[in-house]
């Protein structure tokens, strides 16, 4: 017998994710997400669109309060 394998068995990517009570809406994370997943929302924090969001990391490097961290997503 032939078992039929999933085609994505894949691990899901990691996203980000902004603690909002330390993150100064500075928008140095808007200006690097290759994605435009990150926005500025009411001048006050970033928020990410966890639809848009691959997990490249390149927000989480950038920013400079360090309040962006990659997080595994619920399975």
């Amino acid at each position: 017998m032939n078992q039929a394998v999933p085609k994505n068995n894949r691990k899901p990517r990691p996203k980000a994710v902004v603690d909002k009570s330390l993150c100064v809406a500075c928008g140095c994370c808007v200006k690097v997400c290759p994605l435009s997943a990150i926005q500025i929302m009411k001048g006050v924090t970033a928020r990410v669109d966890s639809t848009k969001c691959v997990g490249c990391g390149k927000c989480v490097r950038e920013c400079p309060a360090s309040v962006i961290m990659l997080k595994e997503a619920a399975s």
